[in-house]
Formats: structure tokens, sequence, C-alpha cells
């Protein structure tokens, strides 16, 4: 279950700022910010420290390499989806919203994995040492 509420809220992140509807941030703050400047920049800073939140965990947790390898094991999925005619790529906000999902997958399993190698092999990550 806090698996799925990591990845709800990745998905919800990526979602407020870009998707293929007309209510996302960028598209409320191209057409808003000479009039709401203050409540666009809070609306951004707030968005900034969710995806650093996001970021720094994955970056820290399963590296670079870890995310392109995730990123490759859902493009690949997508692949065969798509070469079984499960789904259809000529649809762009489909690509849009397909590509929301890889990505907050990824962020959903960077957050989660120090929690799942814990559990498998016993071991806490520990980064930061008290002197």
């Amino acid at each position: 279950m806090g698996f799925v509420i990591r990845w709800a809220c990745a998905f919800a992140l990526l979602a407020a700022s870009y998707n293929p509807t007309d209510w996302n941030f960028y598209r409320w703050a191209v057409q808003n910010w000479q009039d709401q400047l203050p409540l666009t920049a809070f609306g951004g800073l707030l968005l900034m420290i969710g995806y650093i939140i996001y970021l720094r965990a994955t970056l820290r947790s399963i590296g670079l390499f870890g995310v392109l390898l995730i990123l490759a094991v859902v493009g690949t999925a997508l692949w065969v989806m798509w070469d079984q005619n499960w789904i259809s790529l000529a649809n762009r906000t489909l690509n849009v919203w397909l590509g929301i999902f890889a990505l907050s997958l990824v962020l959903a399993v960077g957050l989660s994995w120090s929690i799942v190698r814990r559990r498998l092999t016993g071991q806490a990550d520990v980064d930061d040492i008290d002197v």
C-alpha cells in the first residue's frame, strides 16, 4: 500500500505540472503569470520542492543507472503492448499520459527502493553519519 501512495503522489506531482488537459500548472502559469505573478511563483516553488524530494531520493537510492533501467523496463513493456496491438501510439494525448505514468513509476520506485532493499536483505541504507 505504501508504494501505491508514493506512486500516486509522484503521478499527481507530474500531472499537476503538465498533462494534456487544460488543468495543469504549466498552462495556468503561461496564461496568468502577468496578472498573478506571486501566486505563480508560489505554485512553482511548491512543485519544485516536490521534485527535489522525489529526484534526490530517487538518485540516492537507485542512481542514474537504476533510473535508466526502470525506464528501459517500462519502455519495453510499452513496446510489447504496442506490438501485441493492445495500445496505439498514434494518439498524442495517450502518449503524454504514458510518459507521465512511466516517469511517476521511476520516481515511486526510487522513493521506495530503500524500504524494499531493507526488507529483502535486512540491510539498512545509511547516508548520514552522526559525529
